[in-house]
């Protein structure tokens, strides 16, 4: 496991109504994804040569709105850079999962997930034809894709406000069958050998999540105030 102490800033929004515990050990950290440079998937034993990294499952859509802005993207994707495009007219791209949608799982993997030696690049599909597109991929790609390895968590407290934990994504958090995961990215000391901290490099994300004031506030708690 990664030596990455967990400790918490505790932040709150000034009307109140959300109060933030952000772990400061692992948002400060040097972790990246290594997607294709020793990213070993989440099987039962390391795989890396498949270069699937955590999408050898389909993803869970936020909501029926996302769901219908994935569809219609994919759509738009040249077949030269999303190896599965002829799904869109065999069984489809989603499935029901649940009161949800998730991507289709296509051998073995998320139909948007071109394999190795795939002409067009290895690789999310909706990545590729993002960047293709002269676009920030993390507008094309699911919410979830784009915040793991960080998990968001909510739960309302008595006094009607509700706490938002920002954490690693752990092993355990995959739910059932969690054990049988041989390796991890965020227990991976391999995955932590970034120059700049991890809040640095998931701005765009944070942003999203918190807003510039609170990203600004946990930045000089914990030291890290220069642009």
């Amino acid at each position: 496991m990664a030596d990455v102490e967990q400790r918490f800033v505790e932040l709150v929004e000034p009307d109140g109504s959300l109060r933030w515990r952000l772990d400061a050990g692992f948002l400060t950290s040097g972790f990246e994804c290594i997607w294709g440079r020793g990213c070993q998937g989440i099987h039962d034993e390391p795989r890396p040569e498949l270069m699937d990294g955590c999408c050898s499952v389909g993803v869970v859509l936020a909501d029926e709105e996302e769901a219908m802005n994935i569809t219609a993207l994919a759509a738009t994707i040249s077949p030269d850079l999303f190896q599965f495009a002829d799904e869109r007219d065999g069984e489809g791209l989603l499935q029901a999962q649940g009161p949800r949608w998730a991507t289709r799982v296509v051998d073995g993997a998320c139909v948007f997930l071109n394999r190795p030696g795939f002409p067009g690049g290895p690789g999310c599909a909706l990545h590729l034809a993002a960047t293709s597109a002269g676009e920030e991929p993390r507008d094309w790609k699911p919410r979830t894709c784009n915040r793991v390895p960080v998990r968001v968590e909510e739960r309302p407290l008595d006094d009607g406000s509700t706490e938002i934990t920002v954490r690693p994504w752990r092993r355990e958090d995959w739910g059932p069958g969690w054990e049988s995961v041989a390796w991890w990215c965020t227990q991976a000391p391999e995955a932590f050998g970034a120059p700049t901290p991890l809040h640095r490099r998931i701005e765009a994300e944070l942003l999203d999540l918190m807003g510039p004031e609170l990203l600004a506030d946990f930045r000089e708690q914990v030291g890290d105030i220069e642009p």
